[in-house]
This record gives C-alpha cells, structure tokens and sequence, in this order.
C-alpha cells in the first residue's frame, strides 16, 4: 500500500512538472511571436524635405504612406521635415529609416551616414532638373551679366541653405562672377535665404528681391498649379543638367525591403503624390548618378575630399 501511495505521488510531481515546462515553453514562444511581431508592426520612418512648404505636401504625403504601408506590409510614417539639415542629422543619428533628399544633402548624408540612394523621379521622362535664376518680367534685365552689372543695387534669393538648386550650384555662379563669397559676404544689396523654393517664387514675384534662384521642376509645377503667375516671371540663367532628387535609405536596410520600395514608387500613378515632386513618374537611382554633385559638395567644402 505504502508503495503504491509513493508511486502515485511521484507520478504527480512529474506530471506537475511536465506542465511547469510546458508552460514555460509557451510563455518563451509566445514572446518570441510578440517579438517578431513588433519588429512587422513597428513603423518604418521617413523624412522628407521641404521641396514645398509643409501644408501643400501634407494630403500627398498621407497618400503616400498607404502606397507604402501596403507594399511593406507594415505601418509607414511619413514626416516634412522644416529644413533640409534636419533631415540629414536624422539619418545620421538612426531616427529615420528614409528620406528625401536634395543631391547636395543625399551626398552629404551619403557621406557621413552611409545613406543609399534607390529610387529618383523623372520630369518628362527623364531624371534630370536644373538650377534657374528667375526675375520679374518688368525688369530690364535679361542674363546675369546685365543683372549683375551694378550688384549693389541688387535683393538675391537663395532657397534653404542646403538646397543644391536653390543654393549651392547658383552660388558656385554668383562666386565665378565675384558678386557672393558667403552668407555675410557679398558685393550684391543683400542676400537671403527663404527656406523653400515657392517662397523664393513668391518673393521674386511680389518684387520683394530683385532676382532668386529655384529648382526648375519645382518652378514648373508651381506655374501649372497657379500658385504663382508663369507670365510675371523670366528665367535669366539656367544651369547644367543636374540629377534629380533621391530617396535614399539607411545603410543597414536590407535587400527585401529595397526592392520593395523600388516597385512601390515605379508603379505610383497618383498625380498629386507626384505633383508634390514636381515628377511624371518615379525610377530606380544609385550613388553613382551624384558623383558631380559631390564633387561640388567638396569644393564648396560641404564634405571632406
């Protein structure tokens, strides 16, 4: 009897411990789910630049992040950043998974972060934009050897400080020409920089400086909207081809997700997603294509050689 008794209660303690272990199991597969399932739920970041002020972007960025929560499969977040150096500084410090950028701040990024370029917009098929110097129709003058004839008497307007288009290849010409070295060294009136390339179009516009420097597709687009009047406007210099904006990732992002962000943008139709980029159609991009714009960057000493 006493036997028996003692056999029953060591198969008790080991039944009991089976389901200790048992449970133990779950409980240790159940986190490991609740792990992977955050890392599919946790939201893929994006920056953006203010190629526009923030509210016109605003309902085309929204369209923007479904396309892509769709195709990755997971939550995306897309942020307008208020300036072109806040979206650099939030790549290099892991706070963005993505961004848009202008060539200067890509290859700035590039540099310091290891950012990858994958994906740029074509303007009427093709992947290029330029720099233009525009003035209002009334004034006299119709290149830059006439507008900077007497400099002194010359308003100029840049765009955000970082911008390549709106900053640094008009600047590079101002400099050939003697007229700016820096922010706070010129021979010109005064010098400013508004912060975007509309508001260098709305100030051109209202007269509130003579002359200003824009991103040509983001001018055009600015005309077809009508948010500012293509018959007040001239443009009195144009620059070289330059490559068109990339959206570049952070360097650890792997291959699967990549290839899905390409098809993601080349299959975007949604015209007012890509009316915010001034684009017809979005393409694939490398590091490659920026190759002169980072020659620029070292020379005008935005990154070391």
């Amino acid at each position: 009897m006493k036997n028996w008794l003692y056999l029953l209660f060591i198969c008790s303690v080991l039944v009991i411990l089976a389901a200790c272990n048992t449970s133990t199991d779950n409980s240790k597969e159940e986190k490991q789910l609740t792990g992977d399932e955050s890392d599919k739920t946790e939201a893929f970041t994006i920056g953006v630049i203010p190629s526009q002020t923030e509210g016109a972007m605003e309902n085309a960025m929204n369209k923007l992040q479904s396309i892509l929560s769709e195709e990755l499969g997971r939550k995306v977040k897309v942020d307008v950043y208020p300036n072109y150096n806040g979206v650099v500084e939030a790549m290099n410090y892991d706070k963005i998974d993505m961004a848009y950028l202008g060539p200067l701040t890509y290859v700035i990024a590039h540099a310091k972060s290891g950012a990858k370029a994958i994906v740029t917009q074509l303007i009427d098929g093709e992947p290029f934009y330029h720099s233009y110097i525009i003035t209002h129709k009334d004034n006299s003058w119709d290149n830059l050897d006439e507008l900077f004839n007497d400099p002194k008497k010359i308003d100029f307007a840049f765009g955000d400080p970082a911008s390549t288009s709106g900053s640094l290849i008009p600047g590079i010409e101002l400099k050939k020409r003697g007229v700016y070295q820096s922010e706070d060294k010129y021979k010109l009136n005064s010098a400013r920089f508004t912060g975007s390339h509309d508001a260098t179009a709305l100030a051109v516009q209202n007269k509130q400086v003579d002359a200003g420097a824009i991103d040509s597709a983001i001018f055009n687009q600015l005309v077809e909207s009508g948010k500012i009047k293509g018959d007040q406007i001239k443009k009195i210099w144009q620059s070289d081809k330059l490559f068109q904006y990339p959206w570049a990732v952070h360097k650890d992002t792997d291959q699967e997700t990549i290839t899905k962000l390409q098809e993601a943008f080349l299959n975007i139709k949604d015209k007012e997603i890509l009316n915010a980029f001034g684009a017809s159609a979005f393409t694939k991009a490398s590091n490659e294509d920026y190759k002169s714009i980072k020659k620029a960057a070292e020379k005008e000493g935005f990154i070391k050689e």
